[in-house]
């Protein structure tokens, strides 16, 4: 597999149109810190720019976690902000936005991602190790997985701007039920409850997930399946179905007119594999992007 930076906390492979991030910190049970959010979104960055990338898997390193949450190195002050960027912690400090939710930076990059993202998740996933999933397309777990929404049994709340995925993700019902509780619960209720699409046996997951990848580069236009993947989750948000009408009459008009749509076509008729040619880089259709994304905005105060 290629490496096209080499990074200290993640791995970012690509080979044959799949990109591989892999959390990589397994002596700590690939536990989040400051330097792996700007790697994190870093490595998003590189795959949207490639165009040979067509879908990013994210997994952990080792065998017992995805991201067993955050680095919990700095004892009482871990979730303090101030307290830490005044040690010059990386990550937190004076001259970033020292009241933004890391985590929350990260979701909203893989939300922003134009390529799809399947996680494959390999064992324990807390704390921002499983809201950071929220925004990933698909989720597959392996048998021994377990999640725990444990925020409030640390004295903080649900980041990552979890409180907008979750719920859309499982219904408010069951994200209320976990992040009440903040309990820790095997892939099998994570499974029944719609937080994962699968659980697979740990020696296939990453075979699956693989497979997955495989299936939307070898048979979809990649410009499609990025305008897809937008079209969906920027909808959960919208208030009236008009709302998609818009969007979808201007992409099927656009892309209609593509070397893509005449190339799905003919393939099909002429039962053979299809060869599109447009490029996410320069081929999105000139209505892309038709949001305004908000800013962020401290409500915080002094406290």
């Amino acid at each position: 597999m290629a490496q096209p930076k080499k990074f200290e906390q993640i791995i970012l492979d690509i080979e044959d149109g799949i990109a591989i991030l892999t959390l990589n910190r397994p002596e700590k049970m690939n536990a989040f810190t400051g330097k792996m959010m700007y790697e994190l979104i870093e490595a998003f960055d590189i795959t949207d720019a490639d165009d040979n990338v067509r879908a990013v898997i994210v997994t952990g390193s080792g065998d017992r976690a995805f991201c067993a949450g955050a680095d919990l190195s700095e004892g009482a002050k871990t979730f303090d902000y101030d307290a830490r960027a005044s040690t010059g912690e990386e990550g937190r400090s004076a001259d970033v936005d020292i009241q933004r939710d890391g985590g929350g930076r990260v979701t909203l990059r893989i939300f922003d991602s134009l390529k799809p993202v399947i996680g494959a998740i390999n064992g324990a996933a807390v704390g921002i190790g499983v809201t950071m999933q929220l925004p990933m397309d698909i989720r597959i777990a392996s048998d021994n997985a377990r999640f725990g929404f444990v925020f409030n049994r640390r004295g903080i709340n649900p980041e990552a701007a979890s409180s907008w995925f979750l719920p859309r993700l499982v219904g408010i019902q069951q994200a209320l039920a976990w992040c009440y509780s903040g309990r820790v619960f095997p892939a099998s209720e994570a499974l029944s409850g719609g937080l994962v699409l699968s659980v697979h046996p740990q020696a296939e997951l990453l075979d699956v997930a693989k497979e997955m990848a495989r299936e939307i580069a070898d048979n979809t236009a990649a410009v499609s399946t990025s305008l897809t993947r937008q079209m969906m989750w920027r909808m959960l948000g919208a208030s009236h179905p008009m709302e998609a009408h818009i969007v979808d009459s201007a992409a099927i008009y656009s892309r209609g007119k593509t070397p893509d749509a005449k190339e799905g076509v003919m393939s099909f008729l002429e039962k053979r594999k299809p060869e599109y040619p447009v490029k996410v880089s320069d081929g999105m259709p000139n209505f892309f992007p038709w949001w305004e994304d908000p800013e962020f905005t401290w409500i915080g105060g002094n406290d």
